[in-house]
């Protein structure tokens, strides 16, 4: 009994001490979660450094950008300021290097072969598809753009060219005046305007005002009478949501249960059927329409003799409203920037505007299409600002079959081809071949007259981009200028190179001349910088313009 007892007086000592240690774990687990929230970072970026430095190097592929952080790679550099991010990888690894961005292994392609190689590169091995359909299905919807192979994309594009036509613009123009007088006389960022003085000086955040200017003239010419008499607060709204997923947190993590995703899914939905309805009004002949996008997709067929969806027409018509308001009302809002920073440029405009169209009593005619592609001051403002702040700074293409890359691209100091593997992406960016000093003379300067120089190399790189001394090639939507070599690519080029690109010179050209024989400008505070975090590249706030009206009505 007697070791009986003492068995058990120990074994309660154990079970004790035991529950106190337990107990003391417990207490002290707080500190070592801690503790191992702060090392085990750490201790992957040390591994990560070490793997970069000691893991032998293959050969044939492109040098690896050295990165800090593991899975996350350059992402904050590239996202923050990627000509910076470029031009300081350029400097070290030459013109082809490859960077991580959250995983993704991206082999960039820099200079105007790089631009060749990327965007000139074959669509079977090369696809715009499974680079960007997680981004653009969501948003414009199934079975258009990106969300159908190659060849049948072409064809839609060929459906929307037919949409562009000469006669289209030479009605436009007056439309797109008319939008932007109104939008001066009602607007409330324009109630110094709408005093009817000309002491005055009154203000606006050129963003906002262009991005409404922007759509709607564009509703009242491409989109068509019915969806123009919509754009009210609930028509507002959807945009809102739907522009709300297509940012580039939804091009990198497509698949986030967030609100704003919700969102985007429910604003397509209700936007596709508000154009399928229109649609199917027109189709019962119980409304008449102008012979605007939708009625020219309308009547548009594939080469299996299949017209268009309903919901293809519709989903066109949302990508078409949203690619093109983003790239104008971005474009829009540089251009005024700057001559507001420039006010004996604006003047110039003004004067070219004063000596085609005024009427000598401070008046002026309306423009027409074919004089409007004459002003040599105004297409060289639109065309410098183009330059320096291309909408677009990064064009990808996701690798299906293994690429090479040419020696002609490598550094200078390796003379040699590499290979891009399957499931990598590839990359290029025009916008650093347009600011690129070793091409442009005072590259970052924002220089209208270097348009008029013939000997120049903007002249040089204008003519490279229209092929004027070329072929066309037709990649299935007709003839374009492939324009791949190029160092000045403000609307891509190849076989994705924008067809909407006269529409836009022509918005542009009508919705800055309009501007400018409203008001006068002027730059209170200093340029604004870029936001990279946005799809499109925007001016960083504040981007106020002051204006004073030129003269009474």
């Amino acid at each position: 009994m007697a070791n009986t007892s003492e068995y058990f007086s120990l074994t309660s000592d154990s079970w004790a001490g035991f529950i106190a240690d337990a107990q003391s774990r417990l207490s002290a687990s707080p500190r070592l979660l801690i503790l191992a929230l702060f090392n085990i970072p750490l201790v992957a970026i040390a591994l990560n450094v070490l793997w970069q430095w000691i893991a032998p190097r293959d050969p044939s592929l492109p040098p690896v950008v050295f990165h800090w952080l593991p899975f996350v790679g350059s992402a904050p550099s590239y996202g923050n300021d990627p000509l910076k991010f470029f031009f300081e990888c350029r400097e070290k690894y030459g013109d082809v290097f490859t960077f991580i961005l959250f995983g993704r292994k991206v082999t960039v392609a820099l200079g105007p072969k790089g631009n060749n190689f990327v965007l000139g590169g074959k669509s079977v091995a090369l696809s715009a598809e499974d680079a960007y359909t997680h981004l653009t299905t969501p948003v414009f919807g199934k079975d258009v753009v990106y969300d159908v192979p190659n060849d049948v994309f072409m064809e839609q594009k060929k459906f929307v060219k037919v949409g562009l036509s000469t006669e289209n613009f030479r009605a436009y123009v007056g439309m797109i005046e008319q939008e932007v007088s109104d939008f001066f006389r009602r607007d409330p960022s324009f109630q110094v305007f709408q005093k009817n003085t000309t002491e005055e000086w009154g203000s606006f955040d050129v963003l906002k005002a262009l991005s409404e200017i922007t759509i709607l003239t564009a509703s009242r010419t491409l989109q068509g009478k019915e969806i123009r008499q919509s754009l009210d607060k609930h028509f507002a709204d959807l945009y809102s949501d739907l522009d709300g997923g297509f940012t580039p947190i939804n091009f990198l993590f497509p698949n986030l249960p967030l609100e704003s995703y919700r969102k985007r899914d429910v604003a397509h939905a209700k936007m596709s059927q508000f154009y399928q309805d229109i649609l199917r009004k027109r189709k019962e002949g119980g409304s008449e329409y102008e012979h605007d996008m939708m009625a020219a997709l309308m009547n548009q067929k594939y080469r299996n003799g299949r017209p268009l969806a309903d919901h293809e027409i519709a989903h066109i018509m949302i990508a078409l409203l949203m690619a093109g308001q983003h790239t104008s009302s971005a474009t829009g809002s540089w251009t005024l920037l700057h001559l507001a920073a420039n006010p004996d440029i604006a003047e110039a405009v003004y004067q070219e505007q004063v000596e085609h169209f005024g009427s000598g009593d401070g008046h002026f005619r309306s423009m027409s299409y074919d004089e409007l592609k004459k002003l040599p001051v105004l297409d060289s403002v639109i065309r410098e600002t183009l330059r320096l702040h291309p909408p677009i700074h990064s064009i990808m293409r996701k690798v299906r079959d293994e690429v090479v890359v040419p020696p002609s691209l490598s550094a200078p100091a390796e003379d040699r081809s590499f290979v891009v593997p399957k499931g990598y992406y590839v990359l290029a960016c025009p916008a650093v071949s347009q600011v690129d000093p070793r091409i442009w003379k005072n590259a970052e300067e924002w220089d209208p007259t270097r348009w008029s120089d013939p000997e120049g190399a903007a002249a040089k790189a204008y003519t490279e981009y229209n092929d004027e001394n070329g072929e066309k090639i037709d990649y299935g939507f007709g003839l374009v200028s492939k324009g791949t070599e190029s160092p000045y690519q403000p609307f891509g080029a190849g076989r994705h190179r924008c067809i909407g690109e006269q529409f836009a010179y022509l918005q542009l050209g009508t919705i800055i001349a309009t501007i400018l024989r409203h008001v006068e400008l002027r730059l209170p505070g200093p340029f604004p910088a870029h936001n990279y975090h946005t799809m499109i590249t925007l001016p960083k706030e504040p981007r106020i313009i002051q204006y004073r009206r030129r003269h009474r009505e």
